[in-house]
């Protein structure tokens, strides 16, 4: 036999040792977990383009490299051993999540996002004890959020907005200890928010059914709580004045909901100094613009349109150098607006429009669109402009 001929020999035996020493990899349990998840999907729906039309199982999901399967959509530890991640394309996959999801644990993203999945998230996705992102956006899950979801304890971000959620937030919500992003908005959910997870960042549930007063026991501890996002829902009462106090805040919408009242207090040294932007608009807040909003260093924008406020526009309003959008249109306010937030250097955009307003002349953008007529005003106010009716 020829050196060439041996070296070739060699070089087969080492190929085959090789071939049948990575066929399996991936822990039993994880191919298991792929089969059973990819089977819970309606053919039907998998495009064969799509990542999960490259999933075959003949050869190992973790082999490397993903020349012709698994080609997307899963991601594993640096010895191939373990699934860390799916992350699925967007091509309408259509079909449940299989509760044998509850095998990959060492799972720490799992995204389904802009697809078709139908059906109850699984309680047994509580076994998923690493996984950091859990992004269930724009399907069309049911039911009620499982309270075993709170047992993440490792979660970071929770996103399962734009789906058919219904019922009430779990009680053990503030569980999540490790949760800095909630999106759940655009679904049914109804109740009131129980006490939320310390690490909150950025809070979202637009478009719910959620009712009742904010609590300020919802919000205890929220130190690093910078954006609140709660409009198109059904809250009522007072917004108290600890919650612009909340000390990251930066950015609240709780525009189109059934509010009555807001307390504002002003801002202290670490309290409430970092608001940016406010959205009141569409509720139905009675009694006067706040003054103390004027008091928030950075507060560029603020709206409290379309709500029953009366009386003057605070003076303070024109003096925050800060303020760059108001939105005032649409309530009883009567008066003279100041100076300020009609001169050409203001810079601020916006609308005091449809108000009772003297002085606001048409030819200044601010003060489109037109006044109330004489006769709403005086209905207002009890038969005068300036005289608001007890």
């Amino acid at each position: 036999m020829s050196d060439l001929n041996f070296h070739l020999l060699l070089l087969l035996q080492f190929s085959l040792f090789f071939t049948n020493h990575v066929q399996a990899l991936t822990s039993p349990s994880d191919i298991s977990a792929l089969k059973a998840f990819k089977a819970s999907i309606k053919p039907s729906s998998i495009p064969s383009w799509s990542c999960l039309a490259s999933w075959d199982f003949t050869t190992d999901p973790c082999t490397l490299p993903h020349r012709i399967h698994f080609t997307c959509g899963v991601t594993c530890s640096p010895d191939s051993t373990r699934v860390t991640q799916i992350t699925l394309d967007p091509t309408g996959y259509s079909g449940t999540l299989t509760p044998q999801i509850s095998q990959l644990t060492h799972l720490s993203t799992l995204d389904l996002s802009d697809n078709s999945f139908f059906g109850p998230i699984p309680s047994s996705i509580s076994s998923l004890f690493y996984l950091q992102t859990l992004t269930l956006r724009s399907n069309s899950f049911s039911g009620s959020l499982t309270p075993s979801i709170t047992k993440l304890k490792s979660l970071e971000s929770l996103d399962i907005s734009h789906n058919s959620l219904t019922g009430f937030l779990p009680n053990s919500l503030s569980s999540l200890s490790n949760l800095r992003r909630l999106d759940l908005s655009y679904n049914k959910i109804t109740g009131s928010l129980p006490r939320l997870p310390p690490k909150l960042l950025e809070l979202a549930l637009k478009r719910n059914a959620l009712s009742g007063p904010l609590s300020k026991s919802s919000f205890d501890g929220l130190t690093q709580l910078e954006v609140v996002e709660l409009s198109e829902n059904s809250l009522s009462g007072t917004l108290q004045s600890w919650f612009f106090l909340i000390p990251s805040l930066q950015q609240v919408d709780l525009a189109n909901n059934h509010l009555t009242g807001v307390e504002i207090a002003r801002p202290s040294s670490g309290r409430g100094g970092e608001l940016v932007a406010v959205d009141l608009g569409f509720n139905r807040i009675e009694g006067y613009a706040p003054a103390n909003f004027a008091a928030f260093p950075r507060l560029s924008s603020l709206s409290v349109r379309y709500n029953r406020l009366r009386g003057k526009i605070p003076v303070e309003y024109g003096k925050n150098k800060s303020l760059k959008r108001l939105y005032l249109d649409g309530n009883f306010l009567n008066g003279q607006p100041p100076p300020a937030l009609l001169a050409g250097s203001s810079g601020i955009s916006g609308s005091l429009g449809d108000n009772c307003l003297q002085g606001c002349p048409a030819s200044a953008q601010l003060c489109l669109p037109s006044q109330k007529s004489n006769a709403i005003c005086k209905q207002a106010y009890g038969g005068g402009r300036g005289r608001p009716t007890s």
